[in-house]
């Protein structure tokens, strides 16, 4: 459930609301290791049930490597504000505009800006770019797959819907607890930090915003084929195992996205969380490798 007992904010980060034409987005902003060159920055995204503490561990060696991050809690999730009941402002068109928003309000860059997302996160990335790539130099897909989720994480999001049609978030989380591992049983993900911030998080979560991305999950289209038409590098990184979507599912995506491709020993669904320092390590030699090569 947990990778750490708590959760400590990467040295120098600061924790503040991005404010944009679409409202005001929770960030945890990681700038540049004092005394290394800046070589970019980048907006990440995090997962269903997941949210911007997730990249924690990944926010302070990026930092190291020249990297600029800013971990985003997306509409309606922990700590960014979004409806309660109204699904349709959850939309996957909505959330991608969201993005772009978010990206136009850092406003111009001095360096490239790099696009990533975790499992849904990644889904939300890839409506983005589809509906404007030009903010970004490069897309990271992490654990995140061509369609829909399998259905063995189907069947978990179910359970998830049907606890909410009938109980709070707060009685659902009471609920999860006595049932077992909450990432077995319909409730988050495992992630960074102790119970009281992961319980934090789900009852900051809005239940229209799991009830509109769980569906999503369930039945994404694959649009692949549409992403590789774009003149963007791609990288699809992932574990070794994944319940979530399969490895060799992503193995093909990226072969149809002619993506470079990372398997992180050692991690399963979530490699920020298995296995942060090889999984900043392989992002950060991407990000340098689109640099250099646009810079021939």
């Amino acid at each position: 459930m947990s990778t750490e007992p708590v959760h400590t904010p990467p040295p120098g980060s600061r924790a503040y609301p991005l404010r944009t034409d679409r409202g005001a987005f929770a960030v945890v902003d990681c700038p540049v290791a004092p005394g290394v060159r800046p070589r970019g920055v980048a907006l990440m995204l995090p997962g269903f049930t997941g949210s911007k503490e997730d990249f924690t561990l990944m926010q302070g060696p990026l930092a190291e490597r020249g990297y600029r991050t800013l971990a985003v809690d997306g509409r309606g999730q922990h700590e960014s504000d979004g409806p309660e009941y109204d699904e349709s402002a959850y939309e996957r068109g909505e959330l991608a505009r969201d993005v772009l928003a978010q990206a136009a309000a850092l406003g111009p860059l001095d360096t490239p800006l790099h696009l990533f997302g975790h499992s849904l996160g990644g889904q939300i990335a890839r409506a983005a770019v589809l509906l404007d790539h030009t903010p970004f130099r490069s897309l990271t897909l992490m654990a995140s797959g061509p369609a829909q989720i399998s259905d063995s994480q189907q069947q978990r999001v179910k359970l998830l819907r049907d606890a909410l049609a009938v109980m709070t978030m707060a009685e659902t989380w009471e609920a999860i607890l006595a049932m077992g591992p909450p990432e077995e049983v319909g409730g988050p993900a495992r992630g960074i930090g102790g119970p009281d911030l992961l319980r934090r998080r789900w009852l900051g979560t809005k239940p229209a915003q799991l009830l509109a991305t769980g569906r999503q999950l369930c039945a994404e289209p694959d649009r692949v084929d549409e992403l590789a038409a774009l003149p963007l590098p791609f990288h699809v990184l992932s574990g070794a195992a994944d319940d979530t979507w399969p490895v060799p599912v992503l193995d093909d995506m990226a072969v149809r996205l002619r993506a470079h491709r990372t398997v992180v020993p050692g991690a399963e669904h979530s490699p920020n969380a298995d296995q942060p320092l090889p999984t900043a390590r392989a992002t950060a030699d991407f990000w340098d490798r689109v640099t250099e090569d646009a810079e021939g």
